[in-house]
């Protein structure tokens, strides 16, 4: 069988798991800049600072899977805001640690309820246990990242 001149946009993996994460962060990012003035990305920074505060923006970066100057440019728009801070880390002082102020955590937990419906909606039509197999398998294509990225294909 000859290989494919094309990618099968129906069943290419990466294809529909960017293109649902794309209109789900169009979406996200409409509807929280439009109620509660910040964006997606800021949302992912406060979710991610109410699981596991006092971090580095590197270990944002590791978890999320963003780039430095997006994770940077988001902090620094909380931290205007007033939703976090950063500091010096008392362990390492060329980094610093972010943290949810009390406001940004109340922003937060405003957020996490029109989140949690979203992801409702998404999941309509699911069984409790077809939503269990679809973590399942996320977490273990999460896994693959790492085997997927190292991959570099011979020169031509």
């Amino acid at each position: 069988m000859p290989a494919p001149t094309q990618l099968d946009l129906v069943r290419y993996v990466p294809a529909l798991l960017t293109f649902l994460a794309n209109k789900l962060a169009t979406g996200a990012s409409l509807t929280y800049r439009k109620h509660f003035g910040i964006g997606v990305v800021e949302w992912r920074l406060l979710s991610m600072l109410a699981v596991e505060n006092n971090i580095t923006a590197n270990r944002v970066c590791q978890v999320i899977g963003l780039d430095k100057g997006a994770v940077s440019r988001s902090l620094q728009a909380l931290e205007q805001q007033g939703y976090a801070t950063s500091q010096v880390d008392k362990l390492d002082g060329r980094r610093y640690t972010v943290n949810l102020t009390p406001e940004g955590k109340a922003l937060h937990d405003r957020i996490l309820k029109v989140a949690l419906e979203r992801e409702s909606r998404l999941l309509d039509g699911l069984s409790s246990a077809e939503v269990d197999t679809l973590v399942d398998l996320l977490g273990r294509l999460q896994k693959n990242i790492p085997h997927v990225n190292e991959y570099d294909p011979p020169a031509p």
